[in-house]
Formats: C-alpha cells, structure tokens, sequence
C-alpha cells in the first residue's frame, strides 16, 4: 500500500452517503526520490539532511575562521596549530568579497540602464503590451452597477491633459 497524503473535498461528493466524500491524492515528490515514504519507513529527507549538515559546517568554518582570525600567535602555537595562513587574508578576503558583490550591483544597474529605450522613444508610451481603455457605456449595459474597469493604460494626451493643463 502506498503511503500517500489525501485532501477531502467537502464541494464535490462521489455518492449519496454524507459520510464519503471525494479525495485527491498526491506523493510527496521528496518521499519518491528520497526513497522513504513510499515503502512505509519514516525519515527526514534529503533536503533536511542537507540543510542541516549545511548549517553545522557554516558554524564551524565560522568558529574556525574567528580563532584563526582574533587568536594571537603564541595561543594558536599552545594548541597546536602551527600551520596557517597570512593572517592579511582574514582582512583581504570578506574586504575583496564586499567589493566584488558592490561591483556586481552596480554592473548589474549600469546594464539595465543601456538596455532602457531613451525617453523620446515610443517603446516608452507604446508597446505589445498596451492596453486601450474599455468603452465605458458597453461595460454599464452589461452590469447593472458600476463594475470595476478592466486594467488598461493611460493615454499620453490624457496624461498631459492631466498633468500640465492649468485647472485651478
């Protein structure tokens, strides 16, 4: 028998009876490829396990990094470590990391505006996209109270109209 999760549906019933109603059935897709669920036994799954082992190993590269960074040398030689790197990279690296990444967002921003069509262009006003405002009558004989209007956009005459025309 598969072990498998069921959703009762109190909308839809399958027979006369109160008592039984429609079920929907579907496998957890991580019980399928972890290979637990389907055969009965019960586990944590794979992503769990990898969360997990990911978090314990962040604490200890973590810990391991502020000992190597704060420590001074005689203490690290009193427990034996010996071997380690320049203490110039606890500095160099989370320094060229920040860097790297303020870099990468202002890379990011500098493409998106030359990929940004110039303001006197028409791709501004028009596009595939652009929706014409619905005639406003047709929507009232179709309802009987006032709908709400169908998303559209504004047109640039009505937007200058709007915006510049001097109504006090």
């Amino acid at each position: 028998m598969e072990d498998h999760h069921s959703v009762n549906s109190p909308r839809r019933v399958l027979s006369f009876s109160k008592r039984r109603r429609a079920t929907i059935s579907f496998l957890d897709p991580d019980d399928k490829a972890s290979g637990f669920g389907v055969s009965g036994e019960h586990g944590p799954k794979t992503s769990e396990v990898y969360g997990f082992v990911g978090s314990i190993t962040t604490i200890v590269a973590t810990v391991i990094f502020l000992v190597w960074a704060y420590l001074p040398e005689p203490w690290l030689h009193s427990i034996g470590i010996f071997y380690y790197p320049n203490r110039y990279w606890a500095l160099a690296i989370p320094t060229y990391a920040m860097v790297s990444i303020a870099l990468a967002l202002l890379f990011y921003v500098g493409l998106n505006f030359l990929s940004t069509p110039p303001a006197t262009s028409l791709c501004t006003v028009y596009d595939e996209f652009s929706r014409e405002p619905a005639n406003r009558v047709a929507l009232m004989e179709r309802y009987d109270e006032h709908p709400i209007e169908p998303m559209s956009d504004i047109s640039i005459s009505k937007m200058n109209n709007l915006m510049f025309s001097d109504v006090k």
